[in-house]
């Protein structure tokens, strides 16, 4: 079973589909789409307590607990490396914590401790092997003008620290640009932090542009539709990466 790190704030934890209710609190639709459906038994994610389980949405909703989980990119990621010949067993360890900003995943907090222990958890499975870290965060640095600017300093560093831990000196990272509308308030240094995402010089880093994706309501998380855009997205980057790093072909 090939393992994939789910980790960052929201967009990865998903919010595709939640909306809120008429009494105010955040719900979600409960719609799957077709392209987050997967056969049985290919799929596992690993639940809060340490087990393996089959994957199902919301993938973060016992991880991400002060909020409504939906729709995020794992599941389509996941379908879509199935799909093109891809991993047949697939491990998804879901770590995103919505409103996070990368401060807070500093090594010496509990965000990093918990993915880092969560993963090693994973990994004690026979048979199973760490193939890439997938990271969609920076929206919540996007606030100041200092975050935004320390911003590359402080994700190569928290990676570096990753591949460290994790005894994996070249893991893959597959980072996601953020976007946003322009109408929210919160992310005036959007650009900013797009702009050192976009410009990572760390080693073995991929970027995928979330930019002109879908946005719900918020203008700061993406639809399902989106959601299932970008999935598909971070699969064939990590396919593509696989192939030029094996000499393998895969089902483009």
């Amino acid at each position: 079973m090939e393992v994939f790190i789910l980790s960052g704030q929201s967009n990865m934890a998903g919010r595709g589909g939640v909306y809120t209710g008429p009494n105010g609190t955040k719900m979600w639709d409960g719609v799957v789409p077709e392209q987050c459906r997967v056969p049985p038994g290919a799929v596992l994610r690993l639940n809060a307590d340490g087990s393996w389980k089959e994957a199902t949405a919301p993938l973060h909703h016992d991880i991400d607990l002060q909020k409504v989980c939906g729709i995020g990119p794992g599941l389509p990621f996941a379908a879509r490396l199935l799909e093109r010949g891809g991993p047949r067993h697939i491990g998804l360890v879901p770590c995103a914590v919505g409103a996070t900003a990368i401060d807070e995943w500093d090594t010496t907090g509990r965000l990093y401790q918990q993915m880092i222990s969560r993963t090693k958890r994973a990994l004690q499975t026979p048979g199973t092997r760490l193939q890439a870290l997938l990271w969609y965060q920076g929206e919540s640095d996007a606030d100041t003008a200092e975050h935004a600017a320390t911003y590359a300093t402080k994700f190569t560093k928290l990676m570096r620290a990753v591949r460290h831990d994790l005894d994996h000196k070249d893991l893959p990272i597959f980072q996601v640009a953020i976007t946003c509308a322009d109408s929210v308030e919160i992310t005036p240094y959007r650009d900013e932090v797009r702009r050192a995402q976009l410009g990572t010089e760390l080693p073995h880093c991929y970027v995928v542009d979330a930019q002109g994706l879908e946005l719900q309501a918020d203008g700061l998380h993406l639809t399902p539709k989106a959601q299932v855009i970008l999935g598909g997205r971070l699969a064939d980057a990590y396919l593509l990466h696989s192939m030029h790093s094996s000499g393998g072909k895969y089902d483009f």
